[in-house]
């Protein structure tokens, strides 16, 4: 198993230096030529977990889904959500920190496809830019991508929710989808080995606007939480037979 998840992130961190080399000149392109190619990336990404590795994932609660851009709250076990982040939710505005648009073509990409890169270390300063930013967005048909706990949270840790989604939810009077998902049990955020199974992703029911702090920071906390055991236990019973 080892061998086969150190052939998948060798190609993976292969496939993806020579995508970008490749896909340069796009930068200098319209921003949905990018999104497009954006989206060939993290195709391949899946195909080679599905070959390489043996895994693949399933979507629920897709009926939650509104017919209009609105917040999504996802939870963050893993680097998979961020690889399919543009294949479940069509084009989204991704909030994310300021240091990954640094990185070399991926980093570019970020920039060019407009996602929202938040310079934590600026305090208030960057909760409004977040904000007008989100605000933007929102406008030219987007849906807003966040993830509340602002880093990845390994399978059964806890971690404090970040009032910077009340800032968004407040400030842009726009449903919340919570989002549930087990992708930590299989792609760890540390740790070499990448294990076959089946992640599920989990749209949850919609908070509606209008809700004050403390209730809405509870609800989305709640429902993800719970959502999140439920799919984790049912892929330990079903993937694992010795829990992690």
């Amino acid at each position: 198993m080892k061998a086969r998840s150190v052939a998948f992130q060798f190609l993976l961190y292969g496939w993806t230096a020579l995508f970008g080399l490749s896909i340069l000149p796009l930068l200098a392109g319209p921003r949905h030529w990018n999104v497009e190619v954006g989206k060939i990336w993290s195709l391949i990404v899946f195909w080679m977990l599905a070959r390489i590795v043996g895994l693949d994932h399933q979507v629920r609660g897709q009926e939650y889904i509104p017919d209009r851009p609105v917040l999504f709250a996802f939870k963050h076990q893993s680097a998979w959500e961020t690889v399919a982040a543009n294949r479940l939710i069509y084009d989204p505005a991704i909030v994310l920190k300021r240091e990954l648009s640094f990185i070399p073509f991926y980093g570019w990409f970020l920039v060019k496809t407009g996602m929202i890169a938040i310079d934590r270390a600026r305090g208030g300063a960057a909760l409004r830019k977040m904000v007008e930013t989100a605000r933007r967005r929102l406008s030219e048909g987007r849906s807003i991508l966040t993830f509340p706990e602002g880093t990845r949270t390994p399978v059964g840790a806890e971690a404090r929710y970040h009032p910077g989604i009340f800032a968004l939810y407040a400030a842009l009077d726009a449903p919340v989808v919570p989002v549930a998902l087990n992708s930590g049990l299989f792609w760890r955020r540390r740790g070499s080995v990448i294990l076959p199974g089946r992640i599920t992703v989990e749209y949850l029911p919609p908070i509606p606007p209008g809700l004050r702090r403390k209730e809405f920071m509870s609800v989305l906390e709640d429902r993800i939480e719970t959502a999140t055991a439920r799919l984790v236990s049912e892929a330990e019973q079903e993937y694992l037979p010795h829990p992690h």
